[in-house]
């Protein structure tokens, strides 16, 4: 549990930075200010990493999220058959915020590429949606499983 808290307080702290990009960006923040913005994300945060016009952070989360469904949801199924329920609504909104960053990342390139007040509001939009459904998710996965992730002693793949 120590863990999973751990990697979704970066994860917080990343979003409240993104969340001011966001409104930033919509507000005319030029694209080589919202590069440097993301840049010093990578540099203050293990979480955030630039890859050629597009959000490593991106790929940090499918990763968290592909791990989880592949080794701690199958884990919780086993342990505590009652939480069948809450992993397929965690399972779900994976999929959601899978869709989102992956809008996330192509609404970055478009910004990149053309400086346009679409573009600008197509990332804020985006950020901004991420945002608050990855913090919702992560508050829900927190207070659900917390309970039988604490008598866990091993997770497989862990």
């Amino acid at each position: 549990m120590a863990q999973l808290t751990w990697v979704h307080d970066m994860i917080r702290r990343d979003l409240r930075t993104v969340s001011t990009m966001a409104e930033q960006v919509v507000d005319g923040l030029p694209p080589s200010e919202v590069r440097q913005g993301l840049r010093s994300l990578a540099t203050n945060g293990p979480l955030w990493q630039l890859r050629v016009n597009c959000l490593q952070y991106c790929n940090f989360v499918h990763l968290h999220h592909r791990l989880e469904s592949k080794s701690l949801f199958p884990a919780l199924r086993e342990r505590n058959p009652a939480l069948g329920p809450v992993v397929d609504q965690l399972e779900a909104d994976h999929l959601k915020v899978s869709d989102q960053l992956d809008e996330v990342e192509a609404a970055a390139d478009g910004l990149y590429r053309d400086d346009s007040p679409a573009n600008r509001d197509r990332l804020g939009r985006g950020l901004r949606a991420l945002a608050a459904d990855l913090l919702a998710h992560l508050r829900y996965e927190e207070e659900q499983i917390s309970g039988t992730l604490r008598t866990m002693t091993h997770i497989p793949g862990h």
